[in-house]
């Protein structure tokens, strides 16, 4: 079996399994681009994945398909460049914010059918925040899979009974004249937090703006670092 739809695999089925976290200080410091599996869970997704395809059950091929959307077309590259695009033009933002749904499909994303995408922008007085306090409600098609802390239940209800303290957990300390706002996303409405565009940035292309652009701050529990001390993480 191919050693990248293994690894996949086994990390989203860790990751579906995932449903609670002791803290959120350790779910995000496990929780990177990468997620730590224990070796028996490699070799239970490895015997899993040989048995559905010898019984006919999935299509090596399909797996393999899947793999390639979520490593290449699915991801939160594809937010980062909805949030890059915002940056340096103007008129594009002024869509986004209007109607996220239709100025994300512009640059050929989108979510599920009859789910309404908004985008929150993050100002010097405003710092927006989001939860899903049922379940895990999420942006997949920008964001990718989403983090194990997201569905954890600690974050579920912190994150709306003391917002502050989950962002101080993440490394973001916000000053007190700084309103959090905090939004839950449903199945029908989902949200993407658009970050203030970090100084030192003016010069910076698309692309490389785009680099600085995570996941932790679309979903607004981090901040863009300046381009000479940030990058991805």
């Amino acid at each position: 079996m191919d050693t990248t739809r293994r690894d996949f695999l086994t990390a989203a089925a860790a990751t579906a399994g995932a449903t609670t976290a002791p803290d959120l200080t350790y779910a995000q410091t496990r929780d990177h681009d990468h997620q730590d599996v224990p070796s028996d869970a490699a070799l239970r997704v490895k015997s899993l994945e040989s048995l559905l395809v010898e019984k006919g059950i999935v299509n090596s091929e399909a797996l393999d398909a899947l793999v390639d959307a979520y490593e290449h077309k699915i991801g939160p590259h594809n937010g980062a460049r909805v949030v890059a695009r915002a940056w340096i033009d103007p008129a594009y933002k002024q869509r986004l914010l209007a109607n996220g749904t239709a100025a994300i499909a512009e640059l050929g994303y989108g979510g599920s059918n009859g789910v309404d995408l908004r985008v929150l922008e993050n100002t010097p007085t405003v710092h927006n925040l989001i939860v899903c306090t049922l379940c895990s409600c999420y942006i997949w098609a920008i964001l990718g899979l989403p983090p194990i802390w997201y569905k954890s239940a600690p974050y579920r209800s912190r994150a709306v009974i003391d917002p502050r303290g989950v962002l101080r957990e993440f490394g973001t300390v916000l000053p007190e004249d700084i309103e959090v706002r905090v939004w839950d996303s449903t199945a029908e409405q989902r949200y993407l937090v658009m970050p203030e565009r970090p100084a030192g940035s003016e010069g910076l292309s698309e692309e490389a703006l785009a680099a600085l652009v995570t996941r932790n701050v679309m979903i607004g529990v981090a901040k863009v670092m300046p381009p000479q001390t940030g990058g991805r993480g």
